[in-house]
């Protein structure tokens, strides 16, 4: 089944990152090294407070951009209802915080990395043609073109 609420986040998760005022980016993707800069990029990752050895992890930190938060919120609340295994997620996280917007939160960085892996995988090469320990040039026309 084909969600074009996918296909239109991809799009715009894509220009929102490749436009940026005062910066010029050829390649939005190659800015991040991981899907974890990325969701640090959002503001999507929790906010920490640690002392004395005590990891205590808040809410979201909200520095990122937040239209683009905004739209992945959106985008997660529709694909929460047509996606099967977002959909147990989501619910999952409804009965256990007892808060949809927490669980919407949540979906919505589920999909961000989900997102950035499927664009990373389009911005590579198809290496799978070539055979390990096959010759990176064709040797077959080069010994055809002497004919």
């Amino acid at each position: 089944m084909r969600i074009p609420v996918a296909r239109m986040s991809k799009r715009a998760f894509a220009a929102k990152l490749s436009v940026r005022r005062n910066s010029c980016c050829k390649r939005p993707l190659s800015r991040f090294a991981n899907s974890k800069k990325l969701v640090s990029y959002l503001g999507l990752h929790p906010s920490e407070e640690s002392s004395g050895g005590r990891q205590r992890l808040g809410a979201i930190s909200k520095q990122g951009n937040t239209m683009l938060r905004c739209l992945l919120v959106e985008a997660a609340q529709t694909a929460s209802i047509y996606d099967p295994e977002l959909r147990r997620d989501y619910q999952r996280l409804k009965c256990r915080r007892g808060n949809s917007g927490v669980a919407n939160v949540a979906i919505a960085r589920k999909l961000a990395v989900r997102l950035y892996g499927k664009l990373r995988e389009a911005a590579q090469p198809n290496t799978a043609a070539r055979m390990q320990g096959s010759p990176a040039v064709t040797v077959v026309g080069e010994s055809l073109s002497c004919f």
